[in-house]
């Protein structure tokens, strides 16, 4: 092996290992934007609540997960906000 597949083979296990710390500390919010998600859908399909899907609603549920999910459904029901 030459100096330059060594440096090469460092740098990708370098990478792998930030790949993997970085998908080991967002695990959480990704299950927890998965959830709120399914919440909302749930909502939509079972139930035929109408809710507004804009980008702001995907905000609020991915980041507040099933919390957020459930407060923009009240609001939708309430008439408040997220109204089609």
């Amino acid at each position: 092996m030459t100096g330059i597949e060594i440096l090469l083979l460092v740098l990708a296990l370098v990478g792998v290992l930030i790949a993997a710390t970085l998908i080991r500390a967002l695990a959480p919010f990704i299950v927890n934007a998965i959830a709120g998600l399914l919440v909302l859908f749930l909502g939509h399909a079972v139930f035929g609540l109408s809710i507004a899907i804009t980008p702001v609603v995907l905000l609020i549920v991915a980041l507040g997960g099933i919390l957020g999910a459930i407060a923009v459904i009240v609001l939708a029901a309430f008439g408040v906000a997220f109204v089609p």
